[in-house]
């Protein structure tokens, strides 16, 4: 996805015409939503204008609605914040990956605590990483956050497949005491570098609002989010099997497109992604925001 390398096979469009592929592709995950909230699955790709930093790119289709391939990293929090509701939390988790991966789907696990653990290797099993999952126990360490939320998208950035969507599922309360090597801002940066899709799933609830900690933890998990995903907090923990099911339900949704920028200067930029569809503009669109170029090194 995104700017990373690739060495494989040409694509094929819709058309049966072959879509060249280099190390400048750019994929947009997106999703779209009517005004009561149901997905849409029926845009051609035509229907939809993509533009990088304000000029119209010539986007494509890399395959349909939620059928590409998903490269998933699910992020559990095992430190001392969450303790009460871990039991809870893990069956909801190991649920949701048997719903939601298919044939040609991976998962890994990496469990949040006072530094990045890959707790199970990419598996195309999904009842072998869920029960990596229900094999976590809690722990009394302290959190490095941002540290494993990075080594997941690394971890990701690895495939070099372009038609393959790489997803981070986080269950945390967000809270960081021990990341000794990124910030929210570097989280955010390489995100948009792996070109990872961000949700995040923060099961304490209410209780955010009782302390300004938790406040600004959850306000960083949604700067994550905002880049690409979303951040859900539940009402009750009960409600965890209910947005499992969303995030679930939008991934199955969700459409990829790609193209490659008018603009291929490799300057390690920002550069900008909107994604509009100008026939029919009552439709909510959420995309990834931008992504950031790979940089020349300097001879």
């Amino acid at each position: 996805m995104g700017a990373q390398g690739y060495t494989g096979s040409p694509a094929l469009s819709p058309q049966g015409s072959v879509i060249r592929v280099a190390s400048n592709l750019v994929s947009v995950p997106v999703s779209v939503t009517d005004s009561s909230g149901q997905w849409v699955r029926d845009l051609k790709t035509d229907e939809f204008r993509v533009e990088e930093n304000g000029k119209l790119q010539q986007s494509f289709s890399l395959g349909e609605p939620g059928k590409t391939p998903l490269d998933m990293a699910l992020l559990f929090d095992v430190s001392a914040s969450v303790r009460e509701r871990f039991e809870f939390e893990q069956q909801a988790a190991a649920r949701f990956l048997k719903a939601v991966m298919k044939p040609g789907d991976t998962a890994a696990l990496f469990a949040i605590g006072k530094e990045p653990k890959l707790a199970r290797e990419r598996n195309s099993d999904a009842a072998r990483v869920a029960a990596a999952v229900l094999s976590l126990h809690p722990s009394h360490d302290t959190t490095a956050f941002y540290d494993t939320v990075v080594a997941a998208a690394h971890y990701l950035s690895r495939s070099q497949s372009p038609g393959t969507r790489r997803v981070l599922v986080v269950i945390s309360d967000g809270e960081d005491t021990h990341s000794d090597n990124y910030n929210l801002r570097d989280a955010i940066r390489e995100l948009q570098r792996t070109d990872c899709v961000f949700y995040s799933i923060n099961p304490s609830g209410e209780a955010i609002r009782l302390n300004k900690i938790s406040l600004k933890a959850q306000e960083g998990m949604e700067a994550l989010a905002s880049q690409s995903g979303a951040a859900f907090v539940p009402a009750k923990l009960e409600d965890l099997e209910g947005i499992f099911k969303r995030i679930a339900a939008e991934l199955q949704a969700q459409y990829l497109l790609g193209y490659y920028p008018a603009d291929s200067a490799e300057d390690g930029e920002f550069r900008r992604i909107t994604v509009k569809i100008p026939t029919r503009p009552t439709l909510r669109v959420r995309a990834r925001q931008g992504y950031i170029t790979s940089k020349r090194a300097s001879p």
